[in-house]
């Protein structure tokens, strides 16, 4: 099948368009219930998101590594290029406005030891470095592999892999748990608490650096984007609509396999995002199949695509949007100061109102960038 996938484009857009819901409540002081994350076991409606895009990832890529039969160093120079670039975009957002706050800064001290203090605390990974590590090390597998079965093979070998250096590695608190995750002990090794992100609180409510885009859970993001990435192969190689239909009809039994895999993995390995647990991986990669099915069978067996039309526009520039809407917010926080309460008010509803009007916003640019033929590719 040579011709887009518009209903890739669509969940792609729908993604972004939850993540920047997600990320943008207005006051985090009046979050909507529905859009909390769990606080560390369990799946709410905002912890597939991510995977989401994940899976989107992987999806893609089996339409931008189809010129190539096999792992050639031209392959790997583009995809490592690739990769490289999707991190520095994730750290250069998190580092602008790309120096500290006068009022943060130690009056005692240079400005150049106030730009190094201040640098000693960025967090080095976050939702981009994420991306990259996944993409680099799933598009590396999979022209490596090629088969699907091998494919499948390395999905395997990545997730128990996973499980073994939390179960080898495990801290008194246990292998799952918050302070005992070896996820975490590997990242205050590798990235120092520092640059850690310190959102997470212990039994004792005291915040302790955990980072839920850490190092080890790139290996178990790799197996979602794997996911991804044979679904889209199977789209790829359909040739006609009815050979959709075969593929949607397929792609809902594997996502109801995927989802039982999921939660009878939760039996011993409980689900959870920050850990990006292997029983995560499986049930929220069913959902993110069974989403799919769903808009392919409407937009491309049906042919309905006008309603989802600003979503596709969102997902093709997806990258785009999802680094405006976070430059937005924090020129608002640094440079404005503007309080979405004066407008709106305190209430989790309100709260919910201003982050549906925002990401409407960015919905609306997609839209414009889409009639002026702009797309942002990395």
């Amino acid at each position: 099948m040579n011709k887009r996938c518009v209903s890739l484009d669509v969940l792609r857009g729908l993604t972004v368009a939850m993540m920047i819901v997600v990320n943008n409540p207005g006051s985090w002081s009046h979050v909507f219930p529905p859009l909390r994350h769990a606080p560390w076991e369990g799946c709410t409606p905002c912890d597939l998101v991510f995977p989401f895009f994940l899976f989107c990832v992987g999806a893609s890529m089996a339409f931008a590594l189809a010129k190539y039969t096999s792992l050639t160093g031209q392959a790997v120079r583009k995809i490592i290029k690739r990769g490289c670039l999707l991190y520095l975009t994730g750290f250069a957002l998190t580092a602008f406005p790309f120096y500290p706050e006068v009022s943060s800064m130690d009056p005692d001290l240079s400005f150049f030891r106030n730009y190094v203090e201040w640098l000693s605390g960025l967090r080095l990974v976050g939702v981009l470095a994420r991306i990259s590590m996944c993409y680099v090390l799933g598009s590396v597998l999979a022209l490596w592999l090629k088969e699907t079965k091998k494919i499948w093979c390395a999905i395997g070998v990545l997730s128990v892999l996973h499980v073994a250096l939390l179960l080898l590695f495990a801290g008194p608190e246990g292998a799952f748990s918050l302070e005992g995750s070896f996820a975490r002990r590997l990242d205050l090794f590798l990235l120092g608490d520092q640059h850690m992100y310190h959102g997470y609180t212990n039994s004792e409510g005291l915040h302790v650096a955990f980072d839920p885009e850490g190092l080890l859970g790139a290996l178990t993001g790799t197996c979602t984007v794997l996911l991804g990435y044979l679904t889209g192969r199977m789209i790829r190689e359909a040739d006609s609509n009815a050979g959709l239909s075969d593929v949607v009809a397929k792609l809902y039994t594997f996502s109801a396999l995927s989802l039982l895999g999921g939660l009878a993995l939760s039996i011993w390995i409980p689900i959870s995002k920050p850990l990006w647990s292997v029983s995560y991986v499986f049930y929220s990669g069913g959902w993110a199949m069974s989403v799919l099915a769903f808009c392919m069978y409407l937009i491309d067996v049906k042919g309905i695509v006008k309603p989802f039309f600003p979503f596709m526009a969102l997902g093709m520039n997806a990258l785009a949007l999802y680094v405006l809407s976070g430059l937005l917010m924090k020129i608002n926080w640094r440079y404005i100061g503007w309080d979405y309460t004066s407008i709106f008010g305190t209430g989790e509803g309100m709260s919910l109102l201003f982050a549906l009007l925002y990401m409407l916003f960015h919905l609306a640019v997609a839209v414009l960038m889409y009639r002026k033929k702009i797309f942002i590719k990395l």
